[in-house]
């Protein structure tokens, strides 16, 4: 069986452009249905974090009118208590790419404050990149895309991507909030960026490289994995 590495934000907060804080972290679904689909296929799966801290979920994401039902929401809830891993994370600058089979991205607001401006997550990301080991990535979690760059350019320009959209951020009010958009920074990156139907799943595979553009996208990016491994 494989080894895959989750490699997760470790803020619970994402600063907005007056500076505040927005509570946040990483989205339910975006770990949970992944989590769920590798780990009951029999794969292994050890989570990082920057500085080894403990990942915060996004008590939004577990609001039933988010999650999609209260069942969905204490379903989701019920498998991230289950996970082990998610208490004993690694630091991701202990991560070594060797060691794993594929590396997956959860999203969240959180990756936009930390994994966003992460030596380690750009040094991995570049590594699984080069490798041509699965690397799979959802939502807000292309934003470890920009720690990438190497006196501005990345190793994933050129490549097709998508993730949580314009469209999607200002849908749920944290558009005019935001210090930067995603969309916007990845097309700066030099991405070609795609991007589907708000809220429905879309996913996008160039070579080793999978992205997902938003919550909904994570268990069709869980199984598009799985026939890799």
């Amino acid at each position: 069986m494989a080894s895959l590495l989750f490699v997760m934000t470790g803020t619970a907060y994402w600063t907005l452009k007056d500076g505040t804080r927005h509570a946040t972290g990483y989205w339910a679904e975006e770990f949970a249905a992944p989590y769920k689909a590798l780990a009951e296929a029999g794969h292994q799966i050890v989570v990082a974090s920057p500085n080894g801290v403990v990942p915060t979920v996004d008590m939004m994401s577990l609001r039933p009118e988010m999650a999609g039902s209260a069942q969905i929401a204490l379903d989701l809830e019920a498998i991230i208590r289950s996970a082990e891993v998610m208490r004993r994370p690694i630091r991701l600058a202990d991560a070594r790419l060797e060691d794993y089979d594929a590396v997956y991205l959860p999203g969240g607001h959180g990756p936009m404050e930390d994994l966003s401006v992460d030596a380690d997550a750009g040094r991995l990301l570049t590594a699984a990149l080069a490798s041509g080991k699965p690397l799979a990535i959802v939502c807000h979690a292309p934003a470890a895309m920009l720690a990438t760059r190497i006196h501005g350019v990345s190793p994933f320009a050129g490549y097709r991507v998508t993730a949580f959209t314009n469209e999607e951020e200002n849908a749920v009010g944290l558009g005019p909030k935001a210090r930067w958009l995603l969309e916007d920074e990845l097309i700066d990156l030099g991405v070609n960026f795609t991007k589907g139907e708000m809220w429905k799943p879309y996913t996008v595979v160039d070579r080793s490289l999978f992205t997902g553009q938003n919550p909904a996208s994570a268990a069709v990016l869980a199984e598009r994995l799985l026939k890799v491994l």
